[in-house]
């Protein structure tokens, strides 16, 4: 496919026009407009369904419930383009590996079982119930069930996922890598230390009573764009919007919304940041640093004139441990040590605390910006930090916001996808199922796949995702996924997972989030969980392209029957009524009691939040402060020029590449580019539109690099750059992950660049 390139900055609002152009042209390509009209009609809907794109919460009150990528997902999926054993016949997966991931998936949806056959290189046609005996048969002929790894997508339902869990456990794995250990894994991990919830604790419409909202390391208007109607709200109801991010991007700039026609068809626009602050890569922890080290100053300073001081003293000694250290390792944090490892002067730090200071109720926000460092748990912790000493928690516009990326990765997590269970859920899996679930710590992603680098992983299951392009270090992910015996991949598209098979392999076409369910007992409907711990019934509408493909809960019942049998479930009947699904589930786990009848509850129901109450389920019972250092140096000894963050573009959501566009940045019909300071580039003595090669700096002496990336000048600080994942995952070294997280450090890759010498390979080297 050929697609025409440009730069050319974009110089409208977010929103507005482009939106709805991009979003009618995707609706008109899809080949299926009346259907996906009335879809997207009833897309985050009652009787309808959820969106298969981002976490934001439903607002309930617009006429319209979905955002332009939104639009674009639903329209990606009900595509009426397909593909069968006939394309495969025509098509070896050696070739096909070739193509682009937009190629890929443009070919339309998976219809039906495929049996990869490595003697001819190409997918064939396999029944269903032989799809299931060979899985079987694989994983019965393992030695011990740690050879087995399920890997979860965030797109998966709560009752797919719980079903999803229960099988492993009943065959003996905690091996449950899943997309939130590439993404969030600080944020739950930093708000269970820090509050003892891994979530967030605010309602959606706190939005529209917050005074402050501080947005750090996110960048709604492409991600979650619903979040810029809840970001203009609270600005056109008086709230400061101080955002902290490396890139300026437009809607965190100006935002038009398309459902007021006014806005559509001229100029105007809302403003969404009141302050843009443009931190380095990694900085953030050393900016919240500096704002309370300007807070605590005036703090003390009002105190020493005997007035009350400007934290909440009531608060902090009712509710929270460990201030007096924090304050100390304030105090050892010197101002220069802050504005170097920031990027930001001592008076922009000072002047964000003084809004922070004037403001009754604060929202804090982040996202991946934040999540994907070395020190990303205890940056998290600095959030909450700045918190509590407002007692910005437990009230009306105020608290804590992680945005989630995909529309159910914290659903997954509430139903137990997590490599490290609590006591609490195995011992109620236990009770009810009557088994004993193992105890042993299983594998997140990044150690999943350096098991199959082992060889020793004779399994694996993928329910959804694309590992292979989500995942860092690229040809080494490759290599681990070829290396297991067998490979299952659960998906709606082609994607570049499932042309990097191991010795055997298998792909289960699924229905997607929009179509209709039809089992035994009738039609289904399944529940998702979003960013503010609110869960969804969720019911698709559409027809089926074909009657071939099954449900994620049906083939994850199907392979759990054909391993298991029915001793302790009859996983066929759970099939056939996710009602049963979801009694068992309001047995085993909190917040779910008459699970079924809550599903009834126009928006959804809540499922509650401890810390939101001010009930800590920390070691101390309160809030922890954590007085956790800087870094001394964000990569150590290692000397880089140059720190990379990988990002998606406009036309793209997680590894799904829509378009070869990023219209808010200016870019069209590419997707190798590097944005790069301006000052950097003359430096370099490189000229705009420069063809260069970036390549990491790493200690392990393995040779990383991507060629034939187009320079970009852009916004962004000196020594900062940025591109398009997944073309520079090769550059995330597999061992380079956040302290106690786990995380791949994608948003902190030291690299430096140089002047491409041949321009023959524009691919990844």
């Amino acid at each position: 496919m050929k697609f025409k390139s440009a730069i050319k900055p974009y110089h409208a609002a977010a929103g507005g026009w482009g939106s709805l152009e991009a979003t009618t042209r995707f609706v008109i390509d899809s080949k299926h407009a009346l259907k996906n009209l009335r879809n997207l009609m009833r897309m985050n809907k009652a009787k309808g369904f959820d969106c298969p794109g981002c976490a934001w919460g439903d607002d309930n009150k617009s006429t319209f419930s979905f955002c332009e990528n939104g639009a674009k997902a639903v329209t990606w999926e009900a595509t009426r383009r397909f593909i069968d054993h006939e394309f495969f016949a025509q098509h070896s997966v050696s070739k096909l590996y070739q193509q682009s991931d937009y190629f890929l998936e443009y070919q339309g949806r998976l219809t039906e079982p495929l049996r990869y056959n490595p003697q001819t290189d190409h997918y064939e046609a396999i029944r269903w119930d032989d799809a299931f005996a060979l899985i079987a048969q694989h994983i019965k002929a393992m030695d011990h069930p740690d050879q087995m790894e399920l890997y979860t997508s965030g797109r998966a339902s709560n009752e797919a996922s719980y079903l999803y869990q229960v099988f492993g456990r009943m065959t003996g794995t905690n091996n449950f890598p899943d997309c939130s250990n590439m993404c969030h894994e600080a944020s739950g991990g930093g708000l269970k230390r820090s509050i003892g919830v891994g979530k967030g604790t605010i309602h959606l419409n706190d939005f529209d009573k917050a005074n402050a909202i501080f947005v750090f390391g996110q960048n709604p208007g492409t991600n979650h764009p619903r979040m810029l109607h809840s970001l203009r709200h609270a600005a056109e109801n008086g709230a400061q919007i101080v955002t902290f991010n490396t890139l300026r991007e437009r809607g965190l700039e100006r935002f038009a919304d398309p459902q007021k026609p006014l806005e559509v068809v001229t100029p105007l626009a809302g403003t969404i940041s009141t302050y843009y602050y443009q931190p380095n890569l990694g900085g953030d922890m050393a900016a919240i640093r500096g704002m309370a080290k300007a807070l605590l100053e005036t703090h003390r300073l009002q105190l020493a004139n005997g007035e009350n001081g400007i934290f909440d003293q009531s608060f902090i000694d009712k509710n929270t441990h460990g201030v007096e250290a924090w304050f100390a390792e304030i105090d050892n944090t010197t101002w220069t040590h802050i504005t170097h490892q920031s990027g930001l002067s001592e008076q922009q730090l000072r002047d964000a605390a003084s809004v922070w200071q004037q403001a009754k109720r604060v929202i804090c926000t982040w996202a991946m910006g934040i999540t994907q460092h070395k020190h990303s748990l205890n940056t998290v912790r600095e959030i909450v930090n700045l918190q509590l000493l407002g007692g910005h928690l437990g009230k009306p516009g105020a608290g804590l916001c992680p945005v989630r990326g995909h529309s159910n990765v914290q659903g997954n997590r509430t139903m137990g996808i997590d490599e490290k269970p609590s006591a609490a859920l195995l011992d109620s899996l236990a009770a009810h199922f009557d088994f004993e679930p193992p105890r042993k710590q299983g594998h997140n992603t990044v150690e999943a796949i350096a098991a199959m680098l082992r060889d020793e992983v004779k399994v694996l299951i993928a329910l959804g995702g694309n590992l292979a392009a989500a995942a860092p270090d690229s040809p080494r992910t490759e290599e681990a996924l070829q290396r297991c015996g067998l490979t299952v991949h659960i998906s709606t598209k082609l994607n570049r997972s499932h042309l990097v098979p191991g010795k055997a392999a298998l792909i289960l076409p699924t229905l997607g989030r929009t179509e209709e369910d039809m089992q035994a007992s009738g039609r289904q409907f399944i529940t998702v969980e979003d960013s503010f711990s609110m869960v969804h019934a969720s019911e698709g509408i559409g027809k089926p392209i074909a009657d071939t493909q099954r449900s994620e809960t049906a083939i994850v019942c199907g392979i759990a029957n054909a391993v298991l049998g029915q001793e302790k479930l009859n996983w066929l009947a759970l099939a056939d009524d996710y009602n049963l699904i979801r009694d068992h589930i309001a047995a085993t786990l909190p917040g779910f009691k008459d699970f079924n009848q809550q599903c009834e509850k126009p928006g959804g129901f809540y499922l509650g939040n401890a810390a939101a109450q001010l009930r800590f389920n920390t070691p101390t019972g309160k809030a922890e402060f954590s007085a956790a250092p800087l870094p001394d140096s964000l990569f150590g000894e290692l000397n880089a020029p140059f720190t990379l963050q990988t990002l998606r573009s406009h036309d793209q959501y997680n590894t799904t590449i829509y378009g070869l566009d990023d219209r808010y940045r200016g870019v069209y019909g590419q997707r190798e580019v590097l944005f790069i300071n301006a000052e950097d580039l003359a430096e370099l003595g490189l000229q705009d539109g420069d063809l260069v090669d970036i390549e990491t700096v790493w200690n392990d002496g393995i040779t990383r690099k991507v060629s034939g990336f187009k320079i970009v000048p852009y916004n962004i600080p000196r020594g900062n750059l940025a591109a398009y994942y997944p073309e520079t995952n090769p550059l995330v070294p597999l061992t380079s992950v956040g302290d106690d997280t786990g995380t791949p450090t994608s948003k902190s890759v030291p690299v430096k660049i140089s002047r491409t010498v041949s321009v023959e390979s524009q691919r990844i080297a």
